[in-house]
């Protein structure tokens, strides 16, 4: 039985795995200038034109880079998040964190700095607001401020709260073309994708999930409860803090780079759950493999659909997400 389940995984995963090759290629073929699959691979062999070349590695192959590794971080963070707090509906937004770097970001925003500094300003204030919320949250852990983890997951949706009030104070005293590019900001995007920024963020989500899948078996002993774990011999509170920070970590970097991109920590972890079961060594592949596919694809359809013209890819994730997630909901239920 043990048997059929592991070849049955393995084999979901190397669907997720065609998947993700299948749209990855049509993220870079396809766009406001289509590039055929012949000529795709003329341009690999050099044969390309100076227009082409930059559309494919100044452009499409960063973005892509870009969609694929915050897709994943967010995904891997909601399977983080969701062991720890043993509650399926907690997601990476759900700390405070991108609170903290949206209200950053709207400050940024307002005073100026993107004008002076560029879009450097950007990623500096969104990432030190992360950070502050990851540090304040985590001092108050160590401190025995906060007593048990689910008094951190209260503190946090407390922290957003807080946040989103100052971020509308902010928008409600500055001028319109601030308040227009908040808003934007808040939307979710991936058109700032630069190949230094795609390669930083490939390298953490990697890196990161690597250190937590080498502790897969933490996470299954967490699910079954703090008593439990502690049976097990897991010392729950370093386990519970390790993968709060990773998740906590993960995000800051996605928030930092793209915005607010909804929907993707909280419903890929919950899908792969329904199709792939609870063990964290199937699980946290499925989810990064799921979360890369899921961001690529909904990126690809942000940037066509109304061709040259682009949506926020938060709004596509939001919409297809929620349709996907509610299908595999009520089929699962049905079943």
């Amino acid at each position: 039985m043990m048997r059929a389940i592991d070849k049955r995984n393995i084999l979901i995963l190397l669907f997720l795995l065609l998947l993700l090759a299948i749209v990855s290629i049509l993220s870079i073929i396809l766009g406001s200038e289509n590039i055929s699959l012949n000529r795709f691979f003329q341009i690999l062999t050099g044969k390309g034109t100076g227009i082409e070349k930059n559309i494919l590695y100044g452009i499409r192959i960063p973005r892509l880079m870009l969609a694929l590794s915050i897709g994943a971080s967010l995904s891997i963070a909601g399977v983080l998040l969701q062991a720890v707090f043993r509650n399926p509906l907690v997601e990476p937004y759900t700390t405070g964190i991108s609170g903290g770097a949206s209200f950053a970001v709207s400050l940024a925003l307002v005073s100026g700095l993107t004008k002076i500094f560029g879009i450097s300003a950007l990623y500096l204030s969104a990432f030190t607001g992360a950070i502050f919320v990851i540090s304040i949250l985590y001092l108050l852990y160590q401190l025995k401020k906060i007593k048990n983890i689910n008094t951190l997951l209260l503190t946090g949706i407390m922290m957003s709260f807080i946040f989103s009030s100052l971020i509308m104070l902010v928008m409600a005293l500055s001028k319109v073309e601030n308040t227009h590019s908040i808003i934007f900001w808040l939307m979710g995007s991936l058109e700032q994708s630069r190949i230094q920024t795609s390669l930083f963020t490939i390298i953490i989500s990697i890196f990161l999930f690597l250190i937590v899948i080498y502790y897969f078996h933490e996470l299954d002993a967490l699910l079954l409860g703090e008593e439990a774990a502690t049976q097990l011999g897991i010392n729950v509170r370093n386990s519970q803090i390790k993968f709060f920070l990773v998740a906590s970590i993960l995000t800051a970097c996605s928030v930092t780079i793209s915005g607010i991109i909804g929907f993707v920590g909280l419903a890929i972890p919950i899908i792969m759950r329904k199709i792939i079961g609870t063990k964290h060594n199937y699980l946290l592949i499925a989810s990064y493999l799921g979360g890369a596919l899921f961001l690529s694809a909904c990126d690809l359809i942000s940037r066509t659909i109304i061709a040259p013209r682009e949506l926020p890819v938060g709004v596509i994730t939001g919409i297809t997400g929620g349709i996907i997630f509610l299908w595999t909901l009520f089929k699962r239920d049905k079943s």
